[in-house]
C-alpha cells in the first residue's frame, strides 16, 4: 500500500528549519494582505469624501424662478432706473439645505463688477415658507425672495449701481458647497413713468 522510498534525495524535507521557512512564508503574507486591506481601506474613505463632495458640487445649486427689478426715478440723470432686484430662488432638484447666508453673489455689468455675501447689508432675505429670520432652503417647495439694493453696490461707480434702460447685468450665485448658478438680467429699453417694477 506505502511505497518505501530508498533515496535520500527523495524524501521530503522535515525539521526545524522547515518549519521556519514556512512560518516565515505565512508572516510575510499576513503583513503583505495587512497592508492591502489597510490601504484598500483608505482609498474607499476618500474615494466616498471625494464623491460626496463632487456630489454637492453638482446638485447643491440654487434655482432662479423668477427676477424682477424696482423702477424708481433718478433725479440726477433725469431718467427711470432700477435701483433694486427681486431675485427668488429655490433648490435645485437632488439638492441639500442651503444656507444663504453663506451663498456669495457676482454682479458682473458694463462698468465694472462687485461681489458679495448674501448676508450683506445691501441684501435682504426673504423665505416664504419660513419663520422669520430663517434664511436656510430645506426643502424643494422653498422659495426665497433676495432684494439686492443696487444702489448700495460697487459694481458701477458711475452710475451708483443703477441700471438704465437697455443695460445687462449677469448674477451668479455662489452656494457654500461651490456650486454656481448664473443668470441674465436685461432692463427694457423704454422704462416709462407708470412701470414701478419691471421683470427682468
Amino acid at each position: 500500500m506505502f511505497e518505501t522510498i530508498l533515496d535520500e534525495e527523495e524524501r521530503g524535507q522535515v525539521g526545524i528549519g522547515t518549519l521556519i521557512v514556512f512560518i516565515a512564508m505565512v508572516l510575510v503574507a499576513a503583513i503583505a494582505a495587512g497592508v492591502l486591506i489597510n490601504t484598500a481601506g483608505f482609498l474607499q474613505t476618500q474615494a466616498e469624501a471625494t464623491g460626496e463632495e463632487s456630489t454637492s458640487q453638482v446638485s447643491d445649486r440654487l434655482q432662479v424662478v423668477s427676477q424682477s427689478g424696482n423702477v424708481t426715478d433718478n433725479a440726477t440723470a433725469n431718467a427711470r432706473v432700477v435701483d433694486e432686484l427681486n431675485i427668488t430662488v429655490a433648490q435645485s432638484p437632488g439638492a441639500s439645505n442651503i444656507d444663504l447666508s453663506e451663498t456669495t453673489v457676482e454682479l458682473i455689468g458694463t462698468g465694472g463688477q462687485s461681489s458679495f455675501q448674501l448676508d450683506d447689508g445691501a441684501v435682504t432675505i426673504d423665505i416664504f415658507t419660513g419663520s422669520a429670520g430663517d434664511v436656510v432652503l430645506t426643502d424643494n417647495s422653498d422659495r426665497a425672495d433676495i432684494g439686492i439694493d443696487l444702489s448700495a453696490t460697487t459694481y458701477n461707480s458711475d452710475q451708483s449701481g443703477e441700471l438704465n434702460g437697455g443695460d445687462r447685468l449677469s448674477l451668479t450665485f455662489t452656494t457654500a458647497s461651490g456650486a454656481t448658478t448664473t443668470t441674465e438680467l436685461r432692463v427694457p429699453t423704454t422704462l416709462t413713468a407708470d412701470q414701478t417694477s419691471v421683470r427682468l
